[in-house]
């Protein structure tokens, strides 16, 4: 496991190193897309074994962590070659190989049974992948703003040579936010529908917010579709909506595993 772990964290950092380079014998793309590649297979192998336990499925925080890491990288390395990502992907792969180490220096467990009905298996999924999509379009956002800040000020870095032009980061952004908002609606209606005995599981606060975070993504949507909503206004609503959708998460997660210990 931890030769797994930080063989792929270290794939991981050179992508993203590699990726900033600018390379006359490889395509800095190809090499990223080669060394991000090789990663993700040590990442799912490292995953398989700490999530798959004989006593259910892991999803400790930094377990859970871990994998929605896996599934944004993966989500960005299949993009790559007809999507201009190179910059987010640069920027996230790092963050997955600080899962990594976190998952390795800190293991963490939460058991859920193998046992569970399709529908449950649905919210999971669903859930998972939601906050993959919103995660990488909170990157895009500060992204955006990035760019946004660089050209009024026309201060332009390496950074900003590798990111598509902003009208593209701005078009990728909704785009991700909308699939996103379908996945999240998706999980919220199959909790409703199929987790029993929310207040025992502890779970109403995280509903709650996630509740929370579906109104903001939808009250950015219909603005964009509205009054076509862009820039600024569209980085505030979206970093708010994941801000909220983080913390129901994550900040549930380690309140109950850290600080109550349950």
């Amino acid at each position: 496991m931890i030769t797994l772990n930080l063989t792929a964290l270290t794939l991981y950092i050179m992508a993203a190193t590699f990726g900033l380079l600018k390379n006359n014998w490889i395509p800095p793309r190809n090499l990223l897309f080669t060394l991000g590649t090789l990663a993700l297979i040590l990442h799912a192998a490292a995953l398989y074994y700490n999530l798959l336990t004989p006593e259910g499925l892991n999803l400790g925080l930094f377990s859970a962590a871990s994998l929605i890491a896996w599934v944004i990288i993966s989500l960005l390395l299949i993009s790559l070659p007809r999507q201009p990502v190179d910059g987010l992907l640069i920027a996230l792969l790092p963050i997955a190989a600080l899962t990594l180490a976190l998952e390795t220096a800190f293991p963490s467990q939460r058991l859920l049974s193998t046992q569970q009905s399709l529908g449950v298996l649905l919210h999971i999924l669903s859930s998972i992948l939601a906050y993959s999509f919103l995660s990488i379009s909170a990157i895009q956002a500060l992204f955006l703003a990035f760019q946004d800040h660089q050209l009024h000020y026309k201060h332009p870095t390496r950074v900003l040579q590798i990111l598509p032009p902003l009208r593209t980061m701005e078009d990728l952004l909704f785009q991700t936010i909308g699939i996103g908002f379908l996945l999240l609606s998706i999980s919220l209606l199959s909790g409703f529908l199929f987790l029993k005995d929310v207040f025992a599981q502890h779970l109403v606060h995280k509903t709650i917010l996630s509740t929370l975070a579906w109104g903001v993504f939808a009250g950015l949507l219909w603005g964009h579709w509205k009054y076509g909503w862009r820039g600024k206004t569209a980085i505030r609503w979206s970093l708010s909506g994941f801000s909220v959708l983080m913390l129901a998460y994550f900040g549930s997660k380690l309140v109950l595993e850290f600080i109550l210990h349950r």
